[in-house]
């Protein structure tokens, strides 16, 4: 039965160092191969290189929020069949889509960089996307232009 309601959310319990229930679910998009102490050691270290090198002011966990703010899309395009043909119709995304979309692209854009340590590289790319750059927002922006380019499509949107 697909659609139903699970206690995801009221099982998973906030990280321990900030107390929030969003970077504990980003730690979880983080982990790889059920490896939580890895990734919770990876997330820690880039905030703690976000508090370095913004001396404090803001805090790492604000430049999170605000990074996380910048990255969610608001609308996407989606494939709809009507009458043998596909089209890419806007819509309008849910507010938990938005958030995991928004963690997907900053950690695709973090992975695809070479050469440095992870927590660097998602350092770097939380730090640009508080900013309003970096390729989680071009990945946003490029979405974006795709929707505004077919809402032509936006009535088949039902």
């Amino acid at each position: 039965m697909s659609g139903r309601i699970t206690k995801a959310d009221s099982q998973l319990r906030p990280d321990p160092r900030y107390n929030s229930k969003v970077l504990a679910r980003f730690m979880n998009c983080v982990m790889k191969d059920g490896k939580k102490s890895v990734a919770q050691r990876v997330v820690y270290d880039a905030l703690d290189e976000i508090e370095k090198r913004t001396k404090g002011t803001p805090t790492a966990i604000e430049v999170f929020n605000k990074a996380i703010d910048n990255v969610k899309p608001d609308v996407e395009v989606r494939s709809k069949r009507v009458g043998g043909a596909n089209y890419q119709v806007p819509m309008n995304v849910k507010p938990k889509r938005r958030q995991s979309l928004a963690f997907r692209w900053i950690i695709v854009a973090a992975r695809s960089e070479k050469g440095k340590p992870m927590a660097m590289r998602l350092a770097k790319e939380l730090m640009d996307a508080a900013k309003n750059e970096g390729k989680a927002v071009q990945t946003r922006e490029q979405t974006h232009r795709m929707a505004d380019a077919n809402k032509a499509f936006a009535h088949f949107a039902w």
